[in-house]
């Protein structure tokens, strides 16, 4: 009898974890984890105004804030679960995505010029052909890598033919300007400032070759959390336009980040920044679908990858955003 009655509170109490009230309790939010990053601006005023805190002040749920210094990084937080939103560009995306990280992209948060190939402005190096045999400064696993393959792949170029120097993106920015590597593919705001500041050139720029700013969500949180995600998009949308209604204050709120100058700042928001989209369609899964061949292409993903599948694996257009 005792034995049976022990069996009957094990199923009892698994039964119990189905009910509502369990699940609700399992349900239970504490907090958001999201990040921020100088290459996503959006982000920089979302914080700053406090407007995810506003949100869900009513729900008790907190808002945890971590800095990406590059795609890269906020890759891995979200594959460690350490963050449960984070921005890339979308071939970052895609590629971590074909690498086994349980993302989901669902949002722009810009259209940028953000990268592009740079060295001193004393070098002799004057197009990507002249990258044979050169050190090259880059960040694995984000936009201005996978830039600097495809163009390499566009002069005939491997990685193979160069000497790649793996630095994250600001100290890619110090090794150029002190002469320790020959180019470096840059991401603003470093870029703008080793412009500006240094005069360094750009020596190979391609627009359509920087894919759009993204935002991801680990799968898993937006499977359990779904109208967590979609209130966390409509405040997106509410800085992103802000944004773009207020440059002074865009501009402010990035100096009082970053500490730099004005003629830079510009440079990066003004003149390589259109914070115009907000939905993934058609431009942003072709550009990204582009990448992903090119990458292909040049032997960096395996032959046998269906880069189409894993872009649509990666992508959910699904989760609402407001129509005003």
């Amino acid at each position: 009898m005792q034995k049976f009655s022990r069996r009957a509170f094990a199923t009892l109490l698994a039964v119990s974890t189905l009910l509502p009230g369990a699940a609700l309790a399992a349900d239970a939010l504490k907090e958001i984890r999201i990040d921020w990053a100088t290459y996503n601006p959006v982000s920089m005023v979302l914080k700053q105004k406090g407007l995810l805190e506003k949100e869900f002040a009513k729900d008790g749920i907190s808002i945890v804030w971590v800095q990406s210094a590059g795609s890269n990084k906020a890759l891995e937080f979200l594959n460690a679960g350490s963050i449960d939103l984070g921005s890339t560009a979308g071939s970052a995306a895609l590629v971590a995505r074909i690498n086994g990280n349980p993302i989901k992209s669902i949002y722009v948060y810009s259209r940028p010029e953000w990268t592009a190939l740079v060295t001193t402005k004393d070098s002799k190096i004057a197009s990507v052909a002249d990258l044979k045999g050169k050190r090259v400064a880059v960040t694995r696993g984000t936009d201005p890598h996978i830039f600097l393959v495809r163009a390499l792949l566009g002069a005939g170029l491997t990685e193979k033919d160069i000497t790649p120097v793996l630095l994250q993106h600001a100290d890619g920015k110090t090794a150029l300007i002190r002469g320790d590597v020959d180019a470096w593919a840059g991401l603003d705001p470093m870029m703008a400032q080793a412009e500006v500041e240094d005069g360094a050139k750009l020596f190979y720029r391609k627009a359509d070759a920087n894919t759009w700013g993204i935002l991801n969500v680990r799968e898993a949180f937006l499977k359990a959390h779904p109208d967590i995600v979609r209130r966390v998009l409509a405040t997106y949308e509410e800085a992103r336009k802000y944004s773009l209604a207020n440059y002074d204050e865009l501009k402010k709120t990035f100096i009082a980040v970053t500490k730099l100058p004005d003629a830079v700042v510009d440079k990066q928001l003004k003149e390589r920044t259109e914070l115009t989209h907000s939905r993934i369609g058609t431009p942003q899964r072709e550009s990204i679908l582009a990448a992903g061949l090119a990458l292909q292409q040049a032997g960096v993903m395996d032959a046998k990858t269906d880069v189409k599948a894993a872009l649509d694996s990666l992508i959910d257009d699904q989760v609402p955003l407001p129509t005003n």
